[in-house]
């Protein structure tokens, strides 16, 4: 009786590896954007919560939320001033942040990944 050999061939874990090495390399362009996005969400919660933040006018906020993006590893590069807004309605008002971020991937591939947050302003009075 003959034993017949089952598994993968040399070129099959070839294939799988280029694959999963594709995949690999990717997540490495595209996970410390997302990160850096995180980042944007938790500046812009502290600012949203902070006292007075319904008070305060626009410049004012985007002074405030630029500062705290230092602290999260924010580059100022990706996330300008006027990608800041301030949408104000009766007493509260919302903070929203839109940007692009285009990523080298390999030649002339490039990832564009667009990010949009909106937070309501939640700090009352002083």
């Amino acid at each position: 009786m003959k034993s017949r050999q089952t598994g993968i061939t040399l070129i099959g874990f070839l294939v799988v590896l280029a694959v999963a090495g594709v995949f690999a390399y990717t997540a490495m362009k595209l996970v410390p954007a997302y990160v850096e996005f995180f980042g944007v969400v938790k500046s812009m919660n502290q600012v949203a919560s902070e006292a007075g933040a319904t008070s305060k006018s626009q410049d004012e906020l985007r002074r405030d939320l630029l500062y705290k993006f230092s602290f999260q590893y924010v580059d100022t590069d990706t996330v300008k001033p006027q990608d800041i807004k301030l949408d104000q309605q009766g007493n509260g008002g919302t903070l929203t942040v839109t940007y692009d971020k285009q990523i080298p991937f390999a030649y002339n591939v490039d990832f564009l990944v667009h990010f949009t947050k909106s937070v309501a302003l939640q700090g009352g009075g002083d």
